[in-house]
């Protein structure tokens, strides 16, 4: 059985052997990696280890469709021959990890558990900063292992997925959470499970994008997620801006609804990727071009730090404690206001906020965001 996982990527060459490491070992077979107008190295990492036959390369440069840079990636990877002959496709970012908690830890050991899914959702576990100021060249699982609750009922964002799907023409474009264009005809005979085995209800099929909140989603599976890194990774993360929508800078609002570090995970270790990066390492090219990419980045760093705004954004990060997970009380609260305004109304009543405070656990409403 072929899983294929397709990635996009901009100046991340110090984090990119990591992450193939750990995919290689969770059990993907194959790799669409497309790169967008890299000044690292990136762009040259890869194309070696396509040469090698361990990754199929892309590069993304441009022109962009109007749709955007990853979605111009995505279209030119389903091209490929080798997305139509995979099994399972799963597309994914850098600072997201595949983490499997049963049998071998594997994509195999999964579906031996849920043979009947055609999509498996795997929510977010965000892992936050912990007072990491200075980006090292350390694994990025290694370095990070405290995340937000199992259980979160606040922001919407901590509980979005990523799909895992069979590619049997069910869905006809990638997307970058969960898979678009269904086929009508297919629709009613699909199976979505989540990352605890539960069958998902059918907005799932066609447009939800988070998983319900108030409940654990990850009994078999999660997504490990490291959007901030280090103090110094997030300023240059804030120059490269939004892959979806190119040219915003992140500040603190995204900061702060993804620095949960109130709870120690550390299970994405037993999976035990380090021999492969370390073998990826030996390659000589590899190795040096990865050297290139860390240097890259402190020097990126040093150059973003003589400009005003990254400055002060740095010296925010610097006096901003970890994010306190909403209780659910105060999550109720908001829900209500959410609830109150999509209607119409002046203001939350007391009435929506109490309802809101009695069914939490089943906001998996895709408008709840809005």
């Amino acid at each position: 059985m072929r899983f294929l996982a397709v990635l996009t990527v901009k100046n991340e060459g110090a984090f990119l052997l990591e992450w193939l490491a750990h995919h290689q070992a969770c059990g993907f077979s194959d790799f669409i990696i497309c790169s967008n107008d890299c000044s690292d190295g990136t762009d040259l990492m890869l194309d070696h280890l396509a040469a090698k036959g361990l990754v199929h390369h892309i590069r993304n440069d441009g022109p962009y469709l109007k749709a955007g840079v990853q979605f111009s990636a995505y279209k030119r990877a389903a091209a490929l021959p080798v997305f139509a002959q995979a099994d399972w496709v799963m597309t994914l970012d850098i600072d997201e990890f595949v983490n499997i908690h049963v049998g071998n830890r594997t994509l195999p050991a999964l579906l031996d558990v849920l043979p009947d899914a055609d999509a498996i959702t795997l929510t977010w576990r965000l892992f936050g900063n912990a007072g990491v100021v200075r980006y090292t060249d350390q694994p990025i699982t290694h370095s990070f292992t405290h995340a937000a609750p199992r259980v979160i009922y606040w922001p919407w964002r901590a509980a979005m997925f990523k799909t895992l799907y069979r590619n049997n023409g069910a869905y006809a474009k990638l997307g970058v959470h969960r898979p678009r264009s269904p086929n009508p005809d297919m629709l009613p005979n699909l199976v979505w499970r989540d990352g605890c085995g539960r069958r998902l209800e059918p907005r799932f099929k066609t447009t939800q994008i988070f998983s319900p909140f108030g409940r654990d989603n990850t009994q078999l599976a999660q997504l490990n997620h490291y959007p901030l890194g280090a103090m110094e990774s997030y300023i240059l993360k804030a120059d490269r801006g939004r892959a979806v929508h190119r040219g915003d800078m992140l500040g603190m609002d995204y900061w702060v609804e993804r620095n949960f570090s109130s709870h120690e995970d550390r299970s994405i270790l037993a999976l035990g990727g380090g021999a492969a990066r370390d073998a990826l390492l030996a390659d000589p090219v590899l190795a040096r071009l990865h050297q290139g990419a860390v240097a890259w980045r402190h020097a990126r760093f040093q150059a973003l730090m003589r400009q005003e705004p990254y400055r002060a954004l740095f010296g925010r990060l610097l006096m901003c404690p970890p994010t306190r997970p909403v209780t659910q009380k105060g999550a109720a609260f908001l829900l209500g206001h959410a609830r109150a305004g999509q209607t119409g109304a002046s203001g939350a009543t007391d009435k929506a906020t109490d309802k809101a405070a009695g069914d939490v656990r089943d906001s998996g409403d895709t408008q709840a965001h809005a």
